[in-house]
């Protein structure tokens, strides 16, 4: 490494930062403001940690966005067909062919998917958080190594 420069995970104090990355969308920026104040209160996440962090924030972009497209164009789009005069080519209408799920739906299954995937490894959902819990009261003995010892031993 050159020069004093800390490792990735080293700077900030090992900590995420608060401020989002340039890079991120509006609505990933918004989300990244909000989790990140959350995770760094648990001290269980690391600035290691911040590409999965991101691509929580860029999932709920995601999401967002292919839900305001389903709020506009709807669950399923028709597919139609012009009606042509033969012989001038005039389009005279449209023919029904039927109805196709709009692509949006996927969209935001895979990102919900993603969301609660990533919002389980990061403690974002109510398991998640269960989790966190039992682990940091599991790590909470505050006894002295003298008296586990002694539990230890059976003295």
């Amino acid at each position: 490494m050159a020069g004093n420069k800390k490792a990735y995970y080293q700077q900030n104090q090992g900590h995420l930062p608060y401020d989002p990355p340039n890079y991120l969308g509006k609505i990933a920026k918004e989300t990244w403001r909000k989790v990140v104040p959350f995770l760094e209160s648990t001290e269980k996440v690391h600035r290691i940690d911040s590409l999965l962090v991101e691509t929580y924030c860029t999932n709920y972009e995601i999401y967002k966005m292919a839900y305001e497209d389903i709020k506009e164009n709807g669950i399923q789009q028709e597919i139609t067909k012009p009606i042509q005069a033969q012989g001038s080519g005039e389009i005279l209408g449209e023919q029904s062919l039927g109805f196709k799920k709009n692509p949006a739906v996927a969209t935001m299954k895979d990102a919900v998917d993603t969301l609660n995937k990533i919002g389980m490894q990061l403690g974002l959902t109510p398991k998640g958080r269960a989790e966190l819990l039992t682990i940091a009261t599991e790590n909470k003995d505050n006894r002295s190594v003298a008296e586990m010892m002694k539990d230890f031993l059976g003295k």
